[in-house]
């Protein structure tokens, strides 16, 4: 096993890929198939976690939600009951109370709903409005493109202003300057005191058709239903995330009378649950990833296989001979698995090309970071010939067996 053999093993499986260009082909086809899998999917995953991630930290890591029950999770209360049946809703004045606190620092309340929005004789449907506290902007990542956000003299009097994002204002305004003109929101009538570009979003599609109020004025005029109101509480400098969430949850149940024997009727979801979640999801996509990435290195292995086995049947003279001048049953193995890896590490290769463009392309087409992390390219191709090894063995091993007369004998 020294370098001229595993040289003239390379230089021989690429003269047997150049003269069987089919039948290479159709070898290598199911491990290109499993890597270019492999690497795609590792470039979305990867792509969506630093999404998320830099989503979570504009929020901030001390920062936890307040919710009517838990929505990280799925599940039941009994039979056929929905997870929220007797829990009260989220309100304001929880919101007010809570933000209070000398543990708290702020508390961002905020509701969705849909509708349309019309400016003249231009409409845009299908908008996401939305109901939030002054402090929205520090949760989202974005810049304002002109004039400002809602102050909190609005929130407190239910003011009828509005901030759109700048797809909203391109589809109704065509160039012209939003701020100050009079919309109508499901009719009722709101002034536009800023136009916000938010960064691409992996969760909001191609664009963002976003109306930001004051949460009292989507309740109080826009009549949106304040049923799965959440509240984003930061505690105040000083104090720790466990600080806060223990008196946001001394004050609530006391608050709603909760009794210490009984289960809080409100979830304070950390950080950590959101992240948890986020895992269990790519956890999925990975298995899927790997599930399909067997698949076609099984078949690629079958393959090569094949491809060895007729090797070593055209070459059975060759091996008497080189049998015959010398050559050891641990070199002739050596040489056929050399082969065996060359042609699979070849298909590796053009798989992780073809993932690696596929990752390119979504990243130009999508807000998706996506690429492929430099770990799982060297596991591909790793895998690639740990395949060629496993696959190659068999054959490898018929011909270091052959006998060397029976070999020479061979027509």
């Amino acid at each position: 096993m020294n370098f001229t053999s595993t040289r003239e093993g390379i230089l021989i499986a690429l003269e047997a890929l150049r003269s069987n260009k089919v039948r290479a082909f159709l070898t290598i086809l199911g491990v290109v198939i499993g890597v270019a899998t492999v690497s795609a999917m590792a470039a979305i995953i990867t792509g969506m976690q630093e999404t998320i991630s830099a989503d979570l930290e504009a929020v901030g890591a001390k920062t936890f939600i307040l919710m009517r029950f838990d929505q990280t999770t799925v599940r039941m209360s009994g039979p056929g009951r929905p997870p929220w049946e007797g829990k009260p809703k989220v309100t304001l004045a929880e919101g007010a109370m809570l933000s209070e606190l000398p543990s708290v620092g702020s508390v961002t309340p905020s509701i969705a709903a849909s509708g349309e929005v019309k400016y003249g004789s231009h409409e845009v449907s299908g908008v996401q409005i939305s109901g939030n506290g002054v402090e929205w902007p520090t949760y989202t990542l974005g810049d304002f493109a002109g004039g400002r956000n809602f102050l909190p003299a609005d929130y407190n009097r239910a003011g009828g202003v509005a901030v759109i994002f700048d797809d909203v204002a391109k589809q109704l305004f065509a160039g012209r300057d939003p701020v100050g003109r009079v919309v109508r929101v499901n009719g009722v009538p709101l002034t536009i005191v800023g136009v916000y570009k938010p960064k691409p979003n992996l969760f909001a599609g191609g664009s963002q058709l976003v109306v930001v109020v004051p949460t009292s004025t989507a309740i109080k005029y826009l009549k949106v239903r304040d049923d799965w109101m959440q509240m984003l509480i930061v505690p105040a400098p000083g104090f720790t995330q466990d600080q806060a969430i223990d008196d946001v949850t001394m004050a609530l149940r006391t608050a709603r009378m909760q009794r210490p024997a009984e289960e809080s009727n409100f979830a304070l979801v950390k950080q950590e649950a959101l992240v948890k979640q986020v895992a269990s999801f790519t956890g999925v996509v990975e298995t899927v990833m790997l599930v399909l990435a067997s698949i076609g290195l099984m078949v690629g292995g079958v393959g090569v296989v094949g491809i060895m086995m007729i090797s070593v049947t055209e070459r059975t003279r060759e091996i008497g001979v080189r049998k015959a001048l010398g050559a050891t049953r641990r070199e002739i193995l050596w040489q056929f698995l050399v082969e065996a890896m060359t042609v699979t590490v070849i298909g590796g290769v053009i798989g992780l090309a073809l993932g690696g463009g596929g990752a390119l392309l979504l990243k130009t087409l999508t807000p998706i970071p996506a690429h492929v992390p430099l770990f799982w390219a060297v596991i591909a191709i790793g895998v690639s010939a740990a395949c060629g090894i496993l696959f190659g063995m068999y054959p490898a091993n018929k011909a270091a067996r052959l006998d060397p007369v029976d070999a020479l004998r061979y027509e």
